[in-house]
This record gives C-alpha cells, sequence and structure tokens, in this order.
C-alpha cells in the first residue's frame, strides 16, 4: 500500500491490514535502534512490543504530525527505559569490547570511556542524546518521541554534553597521566 505514513495510520484504523505498510517501512530502523540500546537478543521482542503497543494506539495517533518515525521511536525508548539496567551494563560492556578490537555491533564506535559516560547520564538525558546521534532527529522529532516540549530537549541534550564531554575529558587526563 503506498501513501503517507499518516495516512496509513489513520486508514488502519478502519482497515487494520494497512498497518502492515507501516510495520514494512519502519520496522528496520526501529529494530536497529532497539538492538544499539538493548542487543540484538532483546531488540526482536522489544520491536514486536513496540508495534503491538504502536497498532493499539493507532487511533491516537496525531497525523498532523505526518512522519510516524519519531512517533515510534517514542514507543521504542519506553520500552528501552523497561530494560534500563540493563541497558547501562550493555553500554559499558560495549565499551569493553570497542577496545578490544573492531565489532561489528551497529553503531558508531565506542571506548570503555564513551559507554561508561553514556551508562552514567541520567535515562532521559541518554534517551535524548542517543536518539540525536544514532537514530539522527530534530530537536522537534526527539520532543514529539518522547512527548516533551522542544526546550527541554535542548536542556537535555546541553547537560548532556556537559556530563559527556567532562567524563570523557577526565578519562583522557587519566591516559595522559598514566603515559
Amino acid at each position: 500500500m503506498t501513501g503517507s505514513d499518516a495516512a496509513l495510520v489513520t486508514a488502519s484504523v478502519h482497515d487494520p491490514a494497512s498497518f502492515g505498510a507501516v510495520f514494512d517501512r519502519h520496522a528496520r530502523v526501529v529494530h536497529a535502534y532497539l538492538a544499539r540500546r538493548l542487543g540484538d537478543d532483546r531488540a526482536d521482542d522489544a520491536t514486536a512490543e513496540t508495534f503491538r503497543i504502536a497498532f493499539e494506539r493507532r487511533a491516537a495517533f496525531d497525523a498532523v504530525r505526518g512522519d510516524v518515525r519519531p512517533w515510534l521511536l517514542g514507543i521504542a525508548t519506553n520500552q528501552v527505559r523497561r530494560h534500563q539496567r540493563d541497558e547501562e551494563r550493555r553500554l559499558r560492556a560495549l565499551g569493553r569490547v570497542a577496545s578490544e578490537g573492531p565489532s561489528a555491533e551497529p553503531g558508531p564506535p565506542a571506548s570503555p570511556a564513551v559507554g561508561a559516560a553514556l551508562a552514567a547520564l541520567e535515562p532521559g538525558d541518554r534517551d535524548v542524546v542517543l536518539l540525536v546521534a544514532w537514530e539522527d532527529l530534530t530537536y522537534e522529532q526527539v520532543a514529539g518521541a518522547l512527548e516533551i516540549p522542544v526546550g527541554t530537549v535542548r536542556s537535555r541534550l546541553l547537560r548532556a554534553r556537559r556530563q559527556l564531554r567532562g567524563a570523557l575529558a577526565a578519562h583522557l587526563d587519566e591516559e595522559d597521566a598514566r603515559g
């Protein structure tokens, strides 16, 4: 089925089968995002849960938004929150693995310091950073995905960048001292 994302979601209220096109268009992106946040083993289930929730809530989707990707990534981010402690451990482990050599892991290269710094962020700040950095969402799209004001996105991103900068600078200082 062709049509805009918003038109497909709206049509799926009366024709549930048309939601399949939304899944076909966005499942790969949602899965990749969840795999980077939760690992491949949990991404399949979290992706399925994301689309189940989206399907159940399709009547409440605001068609004015147009693009459903931020909406779906917002639902996916809520799935991540359910697994936050695991995510924090995964980010630290990803950093350790990255320091041992090349990785087949999707996403940007990491280091133990980057993984630890991301894990140390407040969950809301981490959500904003990863939606901007990994998914290339605009501030407005992040705001829509997380259902927060754009100003909150800006302040969370600013705070997270400062914290990441500080953590990574401290790490580099330690490495310089070891020499």
